[in-house]
C-alpha cells in the first residue's frame, strides 16, 4: 500500500501549462533521441533490394524526369545552369524536406503502440526523424557535388561565392519548416483522419509552389512573382542555388522572413503537438 510519506524518485503526471515547449525534457532524455536516431537509420535499410543505393537512385531518376518533362518537354529554362546540375541543387534539399515532412506528419500512427505503452518525451520522436534522414540528406549532397566537380572539368564552371557559408543556416530553415509542417499535420490528424488524403495532395502542391526545378526568374508576373516568395521555402532555395551556382536571387529581407515565419511555426506546432499528445491515444 502507498503511503503519504512515501518517496519517490521521479513522478509522472499530466502538464496543463499549454505555453510548455517541453525542450527541457528532450534535453534531459537525450540518450532516448539518439537511441530513436539508430533505430531510424536501421528501419531503412531492412528488406530493401539495393539498400544503400536508393540514396543515389532516387535523385537520379528524378533528375531525368525533370530534364525530359521540365527541360526537353515544356522548354523552361535553367539560368543558364546545366539542367542536371540545376536539378540537382533544388532535389537534394527538397528530397530532405519532403522525406521529414512524410515522416513526421505520421508521427502519432506509427508510435502508437509505442506512446500507449511508455513515457518518454513524445517530441523525441519526430525530433529523430530530422536528425536520421540527414544521412540521406548528405548522400544527396554528395552526388551533387560530383555532379558539379564533373561539369567543371568539362569547362562548365558554376558561380559558388560567400553565401555558401550561410548553407547551415539553411538547412537549419528546411529541417525547422518540414519539423514544424509535420507537427502540425500529425497533431491535426489524429482527430480528423480525412487530412492526410489532404496531405499527400498538398505535399505535391507545395513543390510545384516551390522553385526547386525551376528559376524563380521565369515567373513574370510582378503579383505571382511576390506570392512565390511569400512561400517560406522560397527565399532558401533560392539563396542556396545563388550561393552554389552564382544564379537566382538572394534577398536578406526575404530571409529574414523565412527565418521568422519557421521559429513562429515550430513554436505554435510543439506547442499544439504537446497538447494533442496527452489525448491522442483516445482518439487514434
Amino acid at each position: 500500500m502507498i503511503q503519504k510519506n512515501d518517496t519517490w524518485d521521479t513522478i509522472i503526471e499530466p502538464k496543463d501549462r499549454f505555453f510548455d515547449l517541453g525542450l527541457k525534457a528532450v534535453w534531459q532524455k537525450r540518450y532516448l533521441l539518439w537511441l530513436f536516431v539508430k533505430r531510424d537509420l536501421t528501419v531503412q535499410f531492412k528488406q530493401t533490394i539495393f539498400g544503400f543505393a536508393w540514396h543515389f537512385l532516387s535523385p537520379l531518376m528524378s533528375t531525368l524526369i525533370y530534364f525530359i518533362v521540365f527541360s526537353r518537354i515544356a522548354g523552361i529554362p535553367t539560368d543558364g545552369i546545366p539542367e542536371p546540375l540545376f536539378y540537382l541543387s533544388g532535389i537534394c534539399l527538397w528530397n530532405y524536406y519532403a522525406s521529414c515532412l512524410t515522416k513526421v506528419q505520421d508521427t502519432f500512427a506509427r508510435n502508437a503502440n509505442l506512446f500507449g505503452k511508455v513515457y518518454f518525451p513524445r517530441l523525441i520522436s519526430p525530433l529523430s526523424i530530422t536528425i536520421s534522414q540527414l544521412l540521406n540528406f548528405s548522400v544527396q549532397l554528395l552526388l551533387f557535388v560530383v555532379v558539379y566537380i564533373v561539369y567543371a572539368f568539362v569547362g562548365v564552371h558554376a558561380r559558388p561565392n560567400m553565401y555558401l557559408l550561410l548553407f547551415p543556416v539553411l538547412l537549419f530553415l528546411v529541417a525547422g519548416n518540414a519539423l514544424g509542417m509535420g507537427l502540425l499535420f500529425t497533431s491535426l490528424t489524429t482527430k480528423y483522419r480525412d487530412l492526410k488524403n489532404f496531405f499527400t495532395v498538398f505535399v505535391q502542391l507545395w513543390m510545384y509552389a516551390t522553385p526547386v526545378v525551376y528559376p524563380l526568374s521565369v515567373i513574370t508576373n510582378p503579383r505571382l512573382h511576390t506570392v512565390m516568395q511569400l512561400n517560406p521555402l522560397t527565399p532558401v532555395f533560392e539563396a542556396f542555388k545563388y550561393a552554389a551556382l552564382g544564379t537566382g536571387s538572394f534577398s536578406w529581407l526575404w530571409l529574414a522572413y523565412s527565418t521568422l515565419f519557421t521559429l513562429l511555426l515550430l513554436i505554435i506546432s510543439i506547442l499544439l503537438f504537446n497538447h494533442k499528445q496527452k489525448r491522442f491515444i483516445d482518439t487514434i
